[in-house]
């Protein structure tokens, strides 16, 4: 990635009531977006910004560490990244406090393990979504030895 300035553009129509469809010139498909079922208003089945917000960092988490497990010649079978985010209020106001991300490895080869532990841990620290807000992360890395089916 170069030193130049990146934009990314996202374009909001609202629908109804709680509930757009966010679109990206830049991008084929659309998302429907809404006001998360536990507030007033909400509604079901459908994303909600706090959704977007955590799979950002969960995303993020899995380019960064595809990029660098490239780099370092780290081959891999599968990676799957369960997040979870935690929303709190703080000063009387909601945030979302917290972020667990539990990513699981599957390696093929148990050599390789404390090098494809590193490389997540790498890939954490150097998630740029992770770095650019202010919710704590708990990170929870899982390596596995084995094939998949």
């Amino acid at each position: 990635m170069s030193d130049q300035k990146h934009e990314y553009q996202v374009d909001l129509d609202w629908k109804k009531g709680r509930i757009g469809t966010l679109s990206s010139p830049e991008l084929d498909a659309t998302i429907e977006v809404a006001t998360p079922p536990q507030f007033d208003g909400g509604v079901e089945g459908i994303w909600s910004p706090e959704h977007l917000f955590v799979s950002s960092v969960s995303s993020c988490f899995m380019t960064t560490f595809v990029a660098i497990a490239e780099y370092s010649k780290l081959n891999f079978e599968n990676l799957e990244v369960q997040a979870t985010g935690k929303l709190s209020k703080q000063e009387g106001k909601f945030v979302v406090s917290e972020i667990t991300l539990k990513p699981e490895l599957t390696i093929t080869d148990e050599k390789f393990a404390e090098k494809a532990k590193r490389i997540m841990e790498k890939a954490e620290e150097a998630c740029l979504i992770t770095r650019s807000i202010k919710t704590k992360i708990n990170f929870e890395p899982k390596v596995t030895v084995g094939l998949l089916d």
